[in-house]
């Protein structure tokens, strides 16, 4: 499958090593797993970063917070798997106190020469004033942290020497990064990996469950892929006329 990327000028060159990193376990199936999967059947290779292992993410007091990390953890491998990623990074730093400072952006910069990625994808680090949801402090503090990651640390020989480069991590510069739920510039063809999106979003059984009892789930992400498409279509990218499916995201030249 050659993976359908398209920007106002046509279709974009499929990047070859790509680093998802996000704050909780469901953020990539919610988001970009449309996308996760469309890479990984074009031959790419795709590795995830998760910063915390999502053990805020339950209002029942009686499951204990190494529980929902260990449910969490495996909900998440379930669901890469579904897309096909098998290399996650667990950073395990506090669900709900995410901070992007020094010794997050450290994290960040050694999964980044580990996996030596052409494109980093990742949240948003701005607030949306539509969704309280989707401004998750969480989110914003990992996105924030991350383009500092990219830009200067992971580059950067003298960024955390006796971390990183002494211990054999050497520097790597991102060409590339594409930013989720801001003004998009770069569309994915979903269509035809929605259904692998929602066994891998369903995968999340700790997290959607009641969701799906309360709201048509599937239809909700339809409704998302759909609002992608539009946008693509008003930024001129013809492909999307025809009512396909998408996800977007703002494209960083970080070279």
């Amino acid at each position: 499958m050659t993976a359908r990327i398209f920007n106002s000028d046509g279709p974009i060159e499929t990047p070859k090593r790509i680093l998802v990193v996000v704050a909780h376990p469901d953020d990539i199936d919610f988001g970009v797993a449309g996308t996760v999967a469309v890479l990984t059947k074009a031959g790419s290779h795709v590795a995830y970063c998760l910063v915390t292992s999502g053990e805020a993410g339950e209002d029942d007091m009686t499951v204990s917070s190494e529980e929902l990390s260990a449910m969490r953890e495996a909900e998440q491998t379930a669901a890469a798997a579904e897309v096909g990623v098998t290399s996650l990074h667990w950073l395990r730093h506090a669900d709900g106190m995410v901070e992007a400072n020094l010794a997050l952006r450290r994290d960040i910069s050694r999964v980044i020469r580990i996996e030596k990625p052409d494109l980093v994808i990742t949240q948003s680090p701005e607030r949306n004033y539509d969704s309280v949801y989707g401004s998750h402090p969480d989110h914003t503090e990992t996105a924030e942290a991350v383009l500092r990651a990219v830009y200067p640390d992971a580059r950067n020989p003298r960024a955390f020497t006796s971390e990183l480069l002494d211990a054999g991590f050497e520097p790597h510069a991102v060409p590339h990064v594409w930013i989720n739920h801001t003004e998009p510039d770069v569309f994915v063809d979903i269509s035809e990996t929605f259904d692998a999106k929602m066994r891998a979003l369903r995968s999340h059984h700790s997290q959607v469950a009641k969701r799906d009892e309360e709201f048509d789930l599937e239809k909700l992400m339809r409704e998302w892929g759909e609002r992608s498409s539009t946008a693509a279509v008003k930024r001129g990218v013809d492909h999307f006329a025809g009512g396909q499916l998408a996800e977007s995201f703002r494209h960083l030249n970080t070279a």
